[in-house]
């Protein structure tokens, strides 16, 4: 089963929680002093917001899959589209061990194509890091993206 998910970048969490848990009708699944996670059924979409996003508003979309072929099915259409595919590979990021991939949508707004694995304890695979963890398409090589090592699989590079 597939699950929408939206990223929101946020200035104030507690405000944002508030204001999606009156929305939604339920409290979030999960949170953090930076993030919140709501995973609704109704409809069917995971729903995140940070202060850690890369901008205020939508930061990115994407497609939650339950398992890994799910997820291969998912990367084989994206590539036979031609589209430039990110294969990020296992990484930490918004408090979970995730396998990702990210195309860029015709307007530039980033989508990861992912499922999950584990929950994580911290925010990405690097706990020191205090700014944006996780990389979008249009982050990517910037001063302030977390990038995967190719080697370590760990989401920064050093």
């Amino acid at each position: 089963m597939k699950r929408l998910h939206i990223h929101l970048g946020t200035d104030n969490l507690a405000e944002s929680i508030r204001f999606y848990t009156a929305l939604f009708g339920t409290e979030p699944v999960k949170t953090k002093p930076d993030y919140a996670k709501w995973l609704l059924d109704d409809p069917h979409v995971n729903f995140a917001v940070s202060t850690r996003a890369s901008k205020r508003g939508v930061d990115h979309l994407g497609i939650q899959v339950d398992d890994a072929s799910e997820l291969a099915d998912m990367r084989d259409r994206l590539n036979q589209a031609a589209l430039s595919v990110f294969d990020e590979g296992e990484t930490v990021c918004c408090y979970a061990r995730s396998e990702k991939s990210w195309v860029q949508d015709p307007a530039g707004l980033p989508w990861e194509a992912y499922r999950t694995m584990e929950a994580a304890e911290v925010f990405s695979g690097h706990p020191t890091q205090d700014k944006d963890a996780c990389c979008t398409p249009d982050t990517m090589r910037t001063p302030d993206c977390c990038e995967p090592n190719p080697l370590t699989k760990d989401c920064c590079v050093s």
